[in-house]
């Protein structure tokens, strides 16, 4: 692995590189995980090829912070990303997704807690928040154990093409 203090034994977190483009088409287009988002439709390689190129992987000059999570042989495991990042109230949202061959692993854990430390410590940012379909009960886990508090409920929040979805709103405040 190359050297960074975004790291522990099990993953490591970095930028993404051109040859990503393939795993972050995956994920992006992986239409299980649009209704936990606002995703209307895939994104072409083009665009995830523009936005590598583009971003300075900057929170402050792209209001977004995009981690690609490795694993020890440089497997890519996940992503993990800190977006609608609000410099004024030093608050950013909290999106995380693994491969399903690495669930269950402890690295969505492992790549949530560098994120923290890098955010609270580094970055001065004041809070974290996460939207959570209330019916995902592991990514409730996730945030729950990590010390995230439930602070409200949005009913019918999100539409899966069958039905309305409500969704929690997870925070940690430093």
């Amino acid at each position: 692995m190359k050297p960074t203090v975004l790291h522990n034994e099990k993953i490591r977190l970095r930028a993404p590189e051109p040859e990503d483009i393939d795993v972050m088409l995956d994920f992006e287009n992986d239409e299980e995980v649009w209704d936990c988002a606002d995703m209307t439709g895939p994104y072409s390689r083009y665009h995830i090829k523009k936005y590598i190129a583009e971003s300075q992987n900057n929170l402050f000059a792209d209001g977004q912070l995009r981690l690609m999570i490795e694993v020890p042989g440089g497997e890519v495991a996940g992503i993990i990303d800190l977006f609608s990042f609000d410099s004024r109230h030093r608050r950013a949202e909290v999106g995380i997704v693994v491969r399903k061959d690495y669930r269950r692993q402890g690295i969505a854990r492992a790549a949530l807690e560098l994120l923290e430390h890098h955010s609270f410590r580094f970055l001065g940012i004041h809070q974290l928040y996460v939207y959570l379909r209330k019916d995902n009960a592991a990514s409730m886990n996730l945030f729950l154990s990590a010390g995230y508090k439930m602070v409200g409920t949005l009913t019918d929040w999100l539409y899966d093409g069958t039905g309305y979805k409500d969704v929690c709103i997870l925070q940690k405040i430093r």
